[in-house]
């Protein structure tokens, strides 16, 4: 069991535990090859775990994250939470949330926080990582733009984790599971594990 420096439970987000401690040992185990990034940060409830294994080995952990919310975050929709919205803006804002969480947990020097599309980052991105956490836009153009965007980052022996792998339509979408299967298609990944809906493919 890892002992957390915040109480997670408090943090927003759809992250299962079992999910979140899978990150935190592969975050461990890549240490060596690289920094970690995530695309999707919501209010940081992954990056706690993923922050948590960089501040024990010395590594970092880069989230990508516009900060405006998914289609499903949006007013009317399913995941709408009016504590995000900002009124004067009349949009959805979870970056101070997740400033808040990340700070609480002592992680600010581990962290990077960057304020942006994942596709517009990567395309001024250089050097390796060690692995790829994607749980951005769940529709299937983001599921593929984040994809395409960073898998050739990810060094040899390195990981690329997806969130939300559902094999039953009627449990949730299916655009990361088509991203997953396409992962796996282009010859560049296998599958090494699931948890609960997370994917874990190795780099080969």
């Amino acid at each position: 069991m890892i002992k957390l420096p915040i109480e997670i439970d408090a943090v927003k987000g759809f992250l299962h535990p079992d999910e979140g401690e899978a990150l935190y040992n592969i975050c461990l185990e890549i240490s060596s090859l690289g920094p970690a990034l995530e695309v999707g940060s919501y209010c940081g409830k992954s990056a706690i775990y993923l922050g948590l294994a960089c501040l024990e080995r010395d590594n970092t952990l880069y989230t990508i994250d516009h900060h405006r919310g998914s289609e499903e975050h949006q007013p009317g929709e399913g995941y709408h939470d009016e504590e995000l919205f900002d009124l004067e803006r009349n949009q959805m804002d979870s970056f101070s949330e997740f400033r808040k969480n990340i700070e609480m947990a002592g992680l600010s020097e581990n962290v990077i926080p960057i304020v942006s599309n994942s596709v517009v980052v990567a395309k001024n991105w250089v050097g390796p990582l060690g692995m790829v956490f994607i749980d951005g836009g769940h529709s299937m153009e983001a599921a593929l733009n984040d994809y395409r965007a960073w898998c050739c980052h990810i060094r040899q022996g390195g990981f690329l984790t997806i969130h939300d792998i559902f094999l039953d339509p009627s449990e949730g979408g299916q655009a990361p599971h088509e991203v997953m299967k396409l992962a796996l298609s282009s010859g560049l990944f296998v599958e090494k594990d699931r948890v609960k809906t997370l994917a874990i493919l190795e780099r080969i």
